[in-house]
């Protein structure tokens, strides 16, 4: 793992998002605190952590997403990273899918308020929305932000991925999944090409980002379906 000293980045994010942005982003933290008290989106609520956990983290990930970059993100739950993403960089194009209908309802009612343009919100389950030829080998970039182990999550992931694009997992601090998820990833057509770790400031918690490279065809028999991932993971 490489370790990277995000402190300048971290600073300048933070600059944008209580300054420049500041109206956007306060914004979507009232949203996402009413919307939670009904829905159970995060369980991170005090305006400093989720500023910290939640927002920085995701706009941490930004500069592996090239310009005009078109992204689809599995699970998007809260809109972590994305709609964080979509504020600062108004220039990526997102399909958000989430298999819970009341998430995908705060998505919705956070982009029509945000005024987030380019997104689109799907209620699917990637294993189903990954085999249909639409959205299947059609993106850049696949991300997702806690939502499942590596193994799992790259057989969710990586068949959205054309050739020659990256699937780009925010992970916790703890490298040992990634790893164990060597095999998982070569089968899905995969290749790791970096693995970056960071500190989020004022000891909020270690990070990593795992970048894979979708270097072939993920083969057809790929998602497994019928919560195949979880149970039996690659």
């Amino acid at each position: 793992m490489k370790f990277m000293n995000m402190s300048e980045r971290a600073a300048a994010y933070l600059e944008r998002i209580t300054n420049e942005k500041k109206e956007a982003f306060g914004a979507f933290y009232r949203l996402l605190i009413e919307y939670n008290q009904k829905y159970n989106l995060t369980a991170i609520t005090e305006e400093k952590a989720v500023l910290y956990k939640h927002f920085l983290d995701s706009a941490l990930g930004e500069f592996l997403f090239p310009p005009h970059a078109k992204v689809l993100e599995v699970g998007s739950g809260a809109g972590f990273p994305s709609l964080v993403l979509k504020i600062l960089r108004p220039d990526l194009s997102f399909t958000l899918t989430d298999g819970v209908g009341k998430k995908c309802a705060f998505l919705q009612a956070a982009c029509a308020a945000l005024g987030l343009q380019g997104v689109e919100v799907i209620h699917a389950r990637a294993e189903d929305l990954a085999r249909d030829g639409k959205y299947r080998g059609k993106y850049d970039i696949s991300c997702a932000r806690a939502v499942a182990a590596m193994n799992t999550l790259s057989e969710y992931c990586l068949p959205f991925v054309r050739v020659g694009g990256r699937f780009i997992a925010y992970k916790g601090g703890d490298e040992t999944e990634i790893k164990n998820a060597a095999n998982a990833v070569r089968l899905l057509g995969g290749r790791v090409k970096e693995v970056i770790g960071y500190d989020l400031p004022e000891g909020y918690g270690g990070r990593t980002l795992a970048v894979i490279e979708k270097v072939r065809p993920t083969p057809a028999r790929y998602p497994r379906g019928n919560g195949r991932e979880r149970k039996d993971p690659l």
